[in-house]
This record gives structure tokens, sequence and C-alpha cells, in this order.
């Protein structure tokens, strides 16, 4: 499996970003939707929030939750490591373990706590309105002690959770398998014209509270992970999740409450089509994540990145192969980036120099039609 580890200058970028959900790092939106969140299902516990830093045993992060090991999450494209046996945390649930670990090891733990962990997190994903490749989470955790958790008790955390971060929003659940709960379950809220999804939630997997140190026959929980970046941006009505970190005083002054958002005027968008080749089952959000890398500080200026089609080598006509140098194994993508800082409008040079550092860092057939050429070895 591959494990590639970070170069120390993306370990150094990752680390200085700021956390929202922490107060000490300043105020935001995101702590009163956290703050919300936490008095809806923690009304019948004892509060437990536990900030922990963003590297993380891989062993917490994967095998204490359940995870296999062949699991094709642990690969380096979508992990991402600093040394075989730690990580950025992919998810806040790599917080659980510990935090179980502590609860065991008290001499009189409550019989019913809430454990409470929020934090960013670091991962590859899509680049569009509601993706960004760190985002924030909370797992929220309610182990009690002397009585049998069972699905109704999930079910009417749901039903405090939604009308306290999104008031008067339509909610389902759909059936979902997470290696960390028993009857798992994906809640979904309505948006606009669609459902998007907000948590991944069930019954704590005995297995966790077993290996944690905790008698599954005395001890049982309920397990729900949520994306607060999306959840603000829902509650609010944002048009971009990248407008939670803007610095526009306009936009960064309308981050410090939950009151809808108030429209400013946006700069126009630049979009740059790009034919690209990749291997045959490229997963999107490792496009993403690939762009991002290859613009670095410029990558804010990416809105969207979408695939609009996708054609097999097979399917090809054969002149296009030829031109595109494909071979089976390789599908041809037209991918389109939609190009818009939040603070400044580019000029067609700027958006070209964009277009053409993503196709570089895309495109792995043998010939180039849009990338600048490379420079000459020394």
């Amino acid at each position: 499996m591959d494990t590639r580890t970070l170069d120390p200058a993306a370990v150094a970028a990752a680390l200085a970003l700021r956390d929202l959900t922490d107060p000490a790092q300043g105020r935001h939106a995101v702590q009163l939707l956290l703050d919300a969140a936490v008095a809806a299902v923690g009304r019948h516990s004892t509060v437990s929030v536990q900030r922990r830093g963003a590297a993380v045993a891989v062993e917490d992060n994967y095998d204490r939750l359940g995870y296999a090991p062949s699991a094709v999450t642990r690969e380096s494209r979508y992990s991402r490591y600093l040394s075989e046996t730690v990580m950025l945390r992919s998810h806040t649930s790599a917080g659980v373990p510990p935090a179980l670990r502590a609860l065991a090891a008290r001499p009189d733990p409550p019989d019913d706590v809430l454990l409470v962990l929020p934090g960013l997190v670091h991962r590859r994903d899509a680049i569009d309105r509601m993706h960004v490749g760190e985002p924030h989470q909370v797992d929220l955790w309610r182990i009690v002690r002397g009585r049998r958790m069972a699905v109704a008790d999930l079910q009417e955390m749901l039903a405090a959770l939604v009308p306290a971060v999104l008031p008067g929003t339509r909610w389902r659940t759909v059936a979902a398998d997470h290696p960390y709960t028993e009857q798992g379950r994906q809640l979904d809220v309505h948006a606009g014209d669609g459902w998007v999804e907000l948590a991944e939630c069930g019954l704590a997997a005995p297995d966790v509270l077993r290996g944690a140190g905790l008698d599954p026959d005395l001890w049982s929980g309920l397990a729900l992970g949520m994306g607060l970046d999306r959840a603000l941006v829902l509650r609010k009505g944002l048009p971009d999740i990248r407008l939670l970190r803007a610095a526009d005083p306009r936009i960064a002054e309308q981050m410090q409450d939950l009151e809808p958002w108030r429209p400013v005027s946006m700069l126009p968008p630049a979009r740059r089509d790009l034919s690209i080749v990749v291997a045959t089952g490229t997963d999107p959000d490792l496009l993403g994540d690939r762009a991002r890398t290859a613009l670095g500080p410029d990558a804010d200026v990416l809105e969207s990145l979408g695939v609009r089609s996708t054609t097999p080598h097979h399917r090809l006509p054969p002149g296009a192969r030829t031109r595109l140098g494909t071979r089976p194994g390789q599908d041809n993508l037209l991918v389109r980036l939609v190009l818009r800082p939040l603070d400044r409008t580019l000029t067609d040079h700027q958006a070209n120099d964009i277009r053409d550092r993503v196709y570089a860092a895309l495109h792995e057939g043998p010939r180039h039609e849009w990338a600048v050429p490379p420079l000459a070895a020394p």
C-alpha cells in the first residue's frame, strides 16, 4: 500500500492553517454553530470538549476505529502521512479512541458523557461550492453506562440536532456502513433542489469501546460526525465555501454571526476547459487535490473543478487516440475550471497561467496541448 509522506513545506502549511472552531484563534460563526449543536444534543449529558492536534497516530485514525488494513482510504492518495505511524487526521473521529481511553482510565467516570471533538481535518476532496481540502468537523459521541443505547436514541439525537443547526430544514436518514458503528446512517438535509449530506452516525461499535477499555456489556453509545463548513454554508445561504476564510472586511464581518448571507459584489469568473488523459478510474476528488497541490498559495482562485465528460480509450475515434496519445487503461476527460478569486480580478494571462499549471498537474498523456512547455534542463 502506498503511504508516501508529505514534504516538510506541505506539513508546515497544513499545521499553520487557522482552526475556525477554536475560540483561541479568533471568533468565527463556525463556533456559534458548534455551540448550538452541543447544547442541543448534550442536554442530558456531562459535556467534555476535547481539542487535539492535527497530527495523530495512524492507529487511532484507522485501526482502533475498525478500518481494515486493506482499506483504500489508507493510501496516500487519500491520506496525508507524516511518517509510517503518524498522519494528519483525515477525520475528527481520530480523537475518539484516545478520548474513550481517557474515559476508561477515570476512577469515577460519569454515567452519561458527550464527547465533543472539533477541529480541522486534512483530506483529498473535490473543488466546488460545498467542498474544501481542509474542512472543519466535529465528532459527537454520547457514551452511557448502565443502559443499552438504541436506534430510537439515535433518532432522538438527530431530531434535536437538525433544528438547532439548520432551523426549519427537512431531513432524512439513509443506511450507511462505517467500521466504527452499528446500524449506521447518513443524515441528509434538503437544500435548494436536492438532498445534501450533513453527517454520518450510528450506534457506537462494541469493538471500538472494548478496544479503549470500556466493557460493551456495561457501556454503549451513539456516534455522530458532522461537517461544520457545509453546515454553515447551508445555515447562512453562502454561495461559496471559500467565503468562510475570506479576508475582505465585507465578508469577514458576516462570518461573525449566523444571520443570512448578505450578498456583496462578486467578481466575474474566468472559465477554462482542459482535455486531459488520466488512468481509467481516477477519482475526481484526487484531481481536485492535485490541482490544489500544484497551485499552492494560488489554490484559492479555484471556485470549482468539474469533470464534464469521460471517454475511455477504446471509445475515442482513431484520430483522437493519435492526437492525445492514449493507450488502453486510460480515459480522456474534459475538465472545466472556474477561476474566481474572492478579492481580485484575474487577467487573461493569469488565468491561462493557472490553467496551464493545473493541466500539467493532471494530464498523464505523452502529448501536451495546453500546458506551458517544460523548461529545458540546465
